[in-house]
């Protein structure tokens, strides 16, 4: 497919999230999100403890679609948790 088919055209949802600023917070969201995956490939944790902080963003990562704002504070929880050094216990 050429480069100019390749292109999306806008869609509805994504027209009203201009509307009321959640495009942006969406963003946002979506940094912070690939920044806490990195940060937690990046640790030094047993591989238990890395499933369970794994675990915990897959779930944060899922609310996104259905309560964006309620998972800007579940990621800003899961990140200060993280700077903090409060770790889950390890899955086995």
């Amino acid at each position: 497919m050429p480069p100019a088919q390749a292109t999306t055209r806008p869609r509805w949802h994504n027209l009203c999230m201009e509307h009321d600023g959640q495009l942006q917070l969406y963003a946002a969201v979506a940094v912070q999100l690939k920044e806490a995956h990195a940060k937690v490939r990046s640790l030094q944790v047993p591989e238990g403890v890395r499933m369970a902080l794994t675990r915990k963003l897959l779930v944060i990562t899922a609310a996104a679609k259905h309560d964006l704002a309620g998972t800007a504070r579940r990621l800003e929880r899961f990140t200060e948790d993280l700077d903090e050094g409060r770790m889950p216990e390890e899955e086995r």
